[in-house]
């Protein structure tokens, strides 16, 4: 890859991640951001016309992994309470010590 190529992609990823900013794509659901990843690295492609199709593949990566939780989340890991949360390891000892 030359100088300019990477200074190309440098320059594409770094606008892509500002329109992910811009536009609040972290907050959509899968489907959505999947479909504006689609239509931005294909605009990104308009725009840097210079950019393979390899790096515009990569680019849709790096996007879909930066839209991705840090900290995965869901019904299964949401505590109701703090009061529940903070009780559930002593009922659970607690549970323990009586069926011994």
């Amino acid at each position: 890859m030359s100088n300019q190529a990477n200074t190309t992609f440098h320059n594409a990823r770094n606008e892509l991640f500002s329109q992910i900013h811009r536009c609040q794509v972290l907050k959509a659901a899968t489907e959505q951001q999947d479909e504006w990843l689609r239509d931005t690295v294909q605009y990104l492609g308009e725009i840097f016309p210079a950019l393979t199709d390899r790096e515009l593949n990569e680019l849709r990566e790096i996007g879909a992994r930066f839209c991705q939780p840090a900290i995965p989340h869901g019904k299964q890991h949401t505590a109701i309470t703090r009061d529940q949360w903070q009780d559930a390891p002593a009922q659970e000892g607690a549970a323990s010590a009586s069926a011994a």
